[in-house]
């Protein structure tokens, strides 16, 4: 492996003589030491950055920005499966490391000044900065991190503790600022230093003097290091966060330029018609809307005609979310794929796009869209190599050597495609599901049923023209659209048929995947939604992890985005590549925006005198 820097940061790298404190590893290893890390390629930024590429350094600091949120809350824990927590709970915390909107795939020191690592990984030490403070004055120190991450290991998530149990063999605290991670002999090397500095650090004292616990709701937020704590709230109506006169990291490098807000607001509303009517009346300043329908025909109210609300797309490099619905594998009627892949063609997502979405939107097809990542076509070269073997083990059938890449199915102009119609009912047919006297699909007396739960009305106009063409196709379905609390009850039950489900993938994807499709996690993942569960994802998954080069990953990821798609666990949705905004005129962004984060509560900012004079015209609320 070359674990080389760029020419730019060779300085802040230092290949020590032996019997110089930690400078050689067992078996002699050379050890790095540096401010940042990043296992396939160069860091971005030298230790002695000013600032960041994307930000205005001199960015006024103020003022208030507020968004809304759905549905209800009882806590402010958000490391727990127990209750629903309120929107960016997780704001009051940071990690030993940090990443930049500008360079997604490296991490840099955040609440350390280095990290030192021998070229076998085996282990890590970060040298802590000696200036961090919680929100309650007290200085955070090495025992505060292995407090943190000891406490995720008995108390924390089920699925990230099937993750990453087994990765760390030991912590050792060196000094009061410095901690060593020993990793075991099978953790994956891409992983281990991202795993020990990107977990959130907690005060150890605060939680000794409370008895809180990283497991049970909480209304109390645990205390953290971050720029904003929790000032106020109402149940179910808005959370107010205020910024930290006194915190510790405003003047760093790695934060100029962000944090600029004094007070970030959260308006809570039972749905998204009530949420857009708040926004109209300023009730809240910042839109980020996700109605097609509203983005094309709502924003002709009073405050756009004069000029007190910005309407503006903005671009979005970053991956397609793949979102979709989401089929339970865990009940018996949804473990065959040809019923999955008859069932799919029900969404008419042309049809949609065409009346609905006023041809704003693109089509999801891969789990890795809108990048390299994504698998196209036949199989070909290395990733050919990849899936032959799986085929050789027995793992998976021949059939993906030679067939391209599954794709959403394509429909006609109507909302029921009667081609896609005939294709699904033969499907069916195949599974055995036949149609009775009654026009309804069954199998050995059983009526096929299918019930889509729902919270958002928003998706009832989408999703109701997919449930009339179920219907056509013999098929029992009906919308059930509960309340936030229920959907969330019921999704942690799995106890559902087919729900919305959006994953988030990343550019350098490695054992987070297991998570998502892994077998291990498949019973305690929020992630793995679907329950999925396939021996060759699995290899897929180790290879990616263990992957060397950038190319291993590239031709791994591809491999495993097509075994995905062929396994057709999902119906796929729709994604744009820009962010539609809306927001009253009182803020203002760097131009341009960096490629994979708009920021707007990040490195945004407040401007006084637009503010003034939205005041003056009685604007806002």
């Amino acid at each position: 492996m070359d674990f080389s820097l760029s020419k730019h940061v060779l300085y802040s790298v230092v290949f020590v003589a032996a019997g110089a404190g930690h400078a050689l590893a067992e078996g002699h290893d050379l050890v790095t030491v540096s401010h940042g890390y990043s296992f396939f390629g160069d860091l971005k930024y030298p230790a002695d950055f000013a600032q960041l590429d994307y930000i205005n350094p001199k960015a006024p600091k103020g003022g208030e920005i507020s968004q809304w949120g759905f549905g209800t809350f009882d806590s402010f824990n958000a490391y727990a499966r127990k209750g629903n927590q309120a929107s960016l709970s997780s704001m009051p915390y940071e990690s030993i490391l940090s990443t930049f909107a500008d360079d997604v795939t490296a991490s840099y020191c955040f609440l350390c000044t280095t990290i030192e690592y021998p070229e076998s990984l085996d282990w890590a030490i970060f040298t802590l900065r000696d200036d961090v403070r919680f929100s309650d004055g007290l200085a955070m120190n090495a025992e505060d991190v292995k407090f943190t991450f000891d406490l995720f290991m008995e108390q924390g998530l089920p699925s990230y503790r099937a993750a990453v149990s087994g990765m760390v063999s030991a912590i050792e605290v060196l000094d009061p600022l410095k901690i060593k991670f020993i990793f075991s002999e099978d953790a994956p090397r891409r992983d281990v230093i991202g795993l020990a500095g990107g977990i959130p650090v907690f005060s150890k004292s605060w939680f000794e003097r409370t008895g809180a616990r990283l497991d049970d709701s909480s209304l109390t937020p645990f205390i953290g290091t971050g720029p904003y704590v929790l000032e106020s709230f109402e149940i179910n109506e808005r959370v107010t966060y205020a910024r930290r006169a006194d915190y510790w990291g405003k003047n760093i490098p790695a934060n100029v330029g962000r944090n600029n807000f004094d007070h970030i607001r959260v308006e809570y509303f039972a749905d998204s018609a009530a949420a857009f009517e708040g926004f109209k009346a300023g009730v809240y300043t910042f839109r980020s809307e996700n109605s097609s329908k509203q983005w094309a025909t709502s924003y002709d109210f009073g405050a756009i005609e004069a000029g007190h609300v910005v309407k503006t797309e903005l671009p979005d490099g970053d991956l397609a979310l793949a979102q979709a619905y989401v089929f339970n594998l865990r009940r018996e009627k949804f473990q065959d794929s040809l019923v999955r892949e008859a069932l799919g063609m029900m969404f008419n997502f042309e049809w949609s796009n065409e009346q609905l979405f006023y041809g704003l939107y693109d089509r999801v097809n891969s789990f890795w869209g809108n990048s390299e990542l994504e698998a196209f076509g036949v199989p070909e070269g290395a990733e050919l190599a990849v899936l032959q073997d799986l085929v050789d083990q027995g793992l998976i059938g021949a059939d993906i050597l030679t067939a391209p890449a599954a794709m959403a199915p394509v429909s006609g102009s109507r909302q029921l495609d009667r081609k896609n119609l005939r294709k699904a009912s033969a499907l069916m047919e195949q599974a055995g599901w036949l149609v009775n006297a009654d026009g309804m699909r069954e199998k050995d007396g059983e009526v096929f049923t299918l019930e889509v739960l729902a919270s958002s009305p928003a998706f009832d106009r989408i999703t109701n023209p997919m449930i009339e063409n179920m219907k056509s196709l013999g098929i029992d379905a009906r919308l059930n659209r509960v309340d936030g609390a229920q959907a969330t009850e019921r999704s942690r039950a799995y106890d559902f048929d087919v729900m919305n489900h959006s994953m988030r993938m990343s550019f350098e994807p490695s054992s987070g995947l297991e998570q998502y499709f892994g077998s291990k996690a498949m019973e305690g993942s929020s992630r793995n939604l679907m329950g999925f569960s396939d021996p060759a994802a699995d290899a897929l998954i180790e290879l990616v992890v263990r992957s060397e080069t950038k190319a291993h990953l590239t031709t791994r990821i591809r491999a495993l985005d097509r075994l995905l798609r062929a396994k057709r666990f999902w119906i796929p949705q729709w994604f744009k590549a820009v962010h539609t905004v809306a927001y009253y005129d009182q803020y203002e962004h760097p131009n341009p925006l960096p490629s994979f984060a708009l920021g707007e509560l990040d490195f945004w900012w407040f401007n006084a005198e637009k503010a003034a004079k939205l005041d003056a015209a009685g604007a806002l609320n």
